[in-house]
């Protein structure tokens, strides 16, 4: 009887095991969102630590291990990752989760992107001609996101449908929620100069004029001669100037010096293993530097 009783315990884990979706997120952020969708049903592992600017990692054996055991992998899209992701999915050597196939999922592939178009040479900078790739900074479009991952992430676990729809409808109801009562802070907020085109969503989203960019092109670091005709552009407004956490500081305190404005670098990401409170808390972070 004993032995009966522990051979169904076994039985049961091993099936309760089985019904969790094995999810490798690229970024933090998008680890965030599948947690938030999957529940308890499905197991995040994130590729990319917070603190690191996604454009420019290296693929790693511990990237390649991950992604050989995953069931789906969730990435932001846009060819944020293109400069890892492709050699490192090519070392996993899993066939379920290469690109165009169901156990691959991109964000931005679910969305309406801004600045699609841009031609791909490298004298305008490191551009996306797919189109800006850091909508994780929009949490409406996050929304749109979640609920499309609910529906891929049904594909593997059917059984979890109804759990998934309703994580990702709450999420979506919660993001609007926020963002009405963010937009009503930002109401007569200065513009602002961000280092890269990374919080450019939430700009559009919250109507702050973007007045420049530290670097002169995307991914090209500041020069001397770019900063000095910023601040002589800029001189006489008023403003603010964000960037993240990764962001070298020299150019942007160099800017605020110069026009006496506030600076202020935040997180990019949420932490690993971050819940939905803290990716709101984290964009709440940002719009309350709009308006210092």
């Amino acid at each position: 009887m004993k032995r009966l009783f522990l051979t169904l315990i076994l039985l049961l884990a091993s099936m309760a095991a089985s019904a969790e979706v094995r999810v490798v997120a690229t970024v933090p952020n998008m680890g965030m969102l599948a947690e938030t969708v999957g529940g308890d049903a499905v197991h995040v592992t994130v590729l990319a630590p917070p603190d690191r600017d996604a454009h420019y990692l290296e693929a790693r054996p511990s990237m390649m291990a991950a992604l050989r055991r995953a069931d789906l992998v969730v990435a932001v899209g846009a060819e944020l990752e293109v400069g890892w992701l492709p050699a490192a999915l090519q070392g996993a050597h899993n066939p379920n989760v290469q690109v165009g196939r169901q156990g691959y999922f991109e964000g931005a592939a679910q969305i309406d992107l801004i600045q699609v178009g841009l031609v791909a040479d490298r004298a305008h900078g490191d551009v996306h001609p797919a189109g800006n790739p850091h909508y994780y900074f929009d949490p409406i479009r996050m929304g749109e996101v979640a609920q499309a991952l609910a529906e891929r992430l049904t594909d593997f676990a059917p059984d979890h449908a109804d759990q998934f729809r309703a994580n990702a409808r709450e999420f979506a109801e919660q993001a609007a929620e926020h963002v009405e009562r963010w937009q009503g802070m930002t109401e007569g907020a200065p513009g602002a100069v961000f280092y890269h085109k990374d919080v450019d969503y939430l700009a559009e989203l919250m109507g702050i004029e973007i007045l420049g960019y530290i670097e002169p092109l995307p991914g090209i670091p500041p020069t001397a001669r770019h900063l000095s005709e910023l601040v002589s552009s800029l001189r006489g407004e008023e403003g603010v100037i964000l960037y993240a956490d990764f962001q070298p500081s020299r150019g942007p305190e160099f800017v605020s010096r110069e026009l006496g404005w506030w600076q202020q670098q935040l997180p990019n990401q949420v932490e690993i293993g971050a819940d939905s409170d803290a990716y709101f808390d984290l964009i709440n972070r940002w719009v309350e530097a709009f308006k210092p």
